[in-house]
Formats: structure tokens, sequence, C-alpha cells
């Protein structure tokens, strides 16, 4: 057990440093995809950090497999440039169990990566979808900060306050410039008023922002043919997104349970996608042991590139199968085990007939396990 323990340690730090830096520059990129929709409007400073919380099982379940591969690879790797794997092998280490000693650390990630997959992940992307939801069901309104202008209706209109009250209800001193379509011809439309009221009407349930003793001018930048209209009361309907979330966003949503028990192609999909998700680990585990194998002359990061290349391919294949799933070009009964079963048949063929070295004798003769 002292070598069982001695590479399942060196894999596993690896892949948890390995992990680490993919997943913080994953959650970089979405944390500045989110920070520049806070800075346009589009949701709330105060949810970021709610929704990233969210997506970590979500990502997690992504990162970990990959971190997993890329551990294998770098941990046995350097045992064969330090002639680390040479020693062992002398010892009566051979190939059958190394990938024992290998596949069992990996079992304990995959059940992890299920877990997550199966359990956690979907209750997050619930909570987050929700999150995402009710954000875009805020008006241009609810985002305004007091003494601040706000880019509205996808940067076409400008909206400033310079004070607003507590309930975020009441505003003082209004200005709102926005281009108008009149008669075929953007007019830019200016509007300031004294206070502004949002307000809901009863019978449509839409939101209006109601401006009172103010002007509003129209007219073209730099003619002198502009309107100017003053107004006791002025109403604005205040616009928000009615967009339908997607299909494989709604199902991936669903607790584990209810894609079981549904049979609509989106739900039975996402149920593969999900078990495939722990096989993934196993078979890229089992691909990485051969893959690990490094001549001490040609350098351990040789293979790295084509050995990365084959998990993209794999991980690629699983996305459009699922794809290929859910708008009817696959049967349910074939689904996803066949990818599965194409590169489990490449992690034997790399065993069997590749470059792996070590004796094939069983178990250790001269050294205690």
């Amino acid at each position: 057990m002292i070598i069982f323990r001695y590479l399942a340690r060196e894999v596993l730090l690896t892949m948890f440093a390995v992990s680490s830096v993919l997943l913080l520059v994953i959650m970089s990129g979405r944390f500045v995809k989110y920070l520049a929709q806070a800075a346009s409007g589009e949701l709330a400073p105060d949810v970021l950090f709610a929704i990233m919380a969210y997506r970590l099982p979500g990502f997690l379940e992504l990162v970990i497999p990959l971190g997993l591969f890329l551990a294998i690879l770098l941990a046995y790797g350097r045992f064969y440039t330090d002639s680390e794997m040479t020693v062992l092998s002398a010892c009566g280490m051979s190939r059958r169990r190394l990938i024992v000693y290998t596949m069992i650390p990996a079992t304990g990630v995959a059940v992890l990566v299920g877990s997550l997959s199966l359990i956690v992940s979907p209750m997050g992307v619930q909570k987050a979808g929700a999150i995402l939801d009710a954000q875009k069901q805020r008006s241009s309104f609810d985002s305004l900060s007091p003494s601040r202008f706000q880019a509205t209706q996808g940067g076409r209109g400008v909206t400033y306050a310079e004070a607003l009250s507590n309930d975020r209800q009441m505003l003082e001193r209004v200005f709102m410039a926005e281009m108008a379509d009149t008669d075929g011809q953007n007019d830019l439309a200016v509007v300031v008023a004294k206070q502004g009221e949002q307000v809901i009407d009863p019978d449509s349930e839409q939101r209006f922002l109601v401006l009172r003793e103010g002007r509003r001018y129209e007219g073209q930048p730099g003619k002198a043919n502009y309107r100017v209209t003053e107004f006791e009361t002025y109403g604005q309907r205040l616009h928000t997104s009615d967009a339908a979330p997607r299909r494989q966003e709604k199902s991936d949503t669903l607790p584990t349970e209810a894609l079981m028990a549904s049979e609509s192609i989106d739900d039975q999909a996402a149920l593969q996608w999900r078990l495939s998700v722990p096989l993934l680990v196993l078979v890229v585990a089992l691909m990485a042991v051969p893959l690990s194998y490094t001549n001490p002359r040609q350098g351990r990061f040789l293979k790295m590139i084509p050995a990365i290349l084959l998990y993209i391919v794999y991980l690629v294949s699983l996305n459009a199968g699922r794809g290929a799933l859910e708008d009817g070009k696959i049967s349910m009964e074939l689904g996803l085990w066949w990818i599965h079963g194409i590169f489990l048949c490449i992690a034997l063929i790399l065993i069997y007939t590749g470059r792996f070295k070590g004796p094939k004798q069983k178990g250790l003769s001269h050294a205690q396990a």
C-alpha cells in the first residue's frame, strides 16, 4: 500500500492544483461577463457573487475531469523522466497493477463528479437561473444609481436622476435621452422633469415611469426644427426583457429524479449528459495512463498537446451527441453510450498496443506494494 498511497497522493495533489488554476481561469472569464452586464445595468451588482456561487458546482463538474486527466499526465510523466517508473517496474510493478492503482482514486473522483452532476449542479443552475430571470424582469428604473448616467434600451438611451428615495420609487430632477423613430427618422428625444415615480397599471400590470413638471425636446441634432412640449404629467412604459429560456437551460434546472420520470427528449438528453460526466472521468483516467509514458530524452511535456486534443475531441463529441439527441437524430437507446464505447476502445488500444512500458508480470516481486 506504500506505492499506492504515493501514486494516489501525487495524482490527487496535482489534480487539486491544476483544477484550481482551471477553475480560476473559467470563473474569472465568467465573472468579467457578469461584471460587464452589471456595468450596463442588466444585472444588479449585489447578485454577482450569489450567481457565481450557485454556478460553482457546474464549473467543477467540467473542470475536475480535465484536472484529473492532466494530473495523471503530469505526475506519471515526471515519474518517467525521473526514472521512478523504471525503478517501480524493476521492483515488480506490472502494467495491470499500475492501472488498478490509478483507477482507485479515479473512481473516487468519478463519485464526486457524479454527485455534482446529478445532485448539486442542477440545484445551483436552478438557483442561478431564478436570479437571472428576476434580473431580466428588472426595468431600467431598477438599475438607476443617484447622480449617475445609466445606459438604457441596449445603449439607445441614457437616464439620469440626481436623487432617489430609499424605496427607489421616487426620483428627483430627472434627465432622459433616447433615440425616437419618428416618420422613419431617428430623432433625439430629451426629457427633463422635476420628479419621477414608478407606478404599475392595475389592468395591464405594466410598469410606467410617471414624470411630473417637465419638458420634452424632440428633433435631429444640429437642426433648429425641434419640438418642445411642456407637461404636468408624462408617462413612459418601462421596458423589461421577456426572453424565454432555452430548452437546454430549462432541462438543466430540473432535478435528476424529474428527468428520470420525464419522457421528453430534451430531458432524457440532459439525463444522459449528467450520467456521462462521471463516465468521462473513468475513461479519461484509463486513457491517460498509456498517454503519460514519456521518453526521458524527449521531456515530459512532449505528448501533452496530442493528449489534450484527444480529450477535447471526447468532450466535444459528447456535447455534439447531446445536441443530436435533442434534435432526434440519434435514438435514445443509442444515446451517448456509443461515444464512451469508442473512447474506451481507444484507451484499451493505447494500453495494449501503445508504447506503454513496464513488465507484464503480476504483483510485486521485490518490493511491498
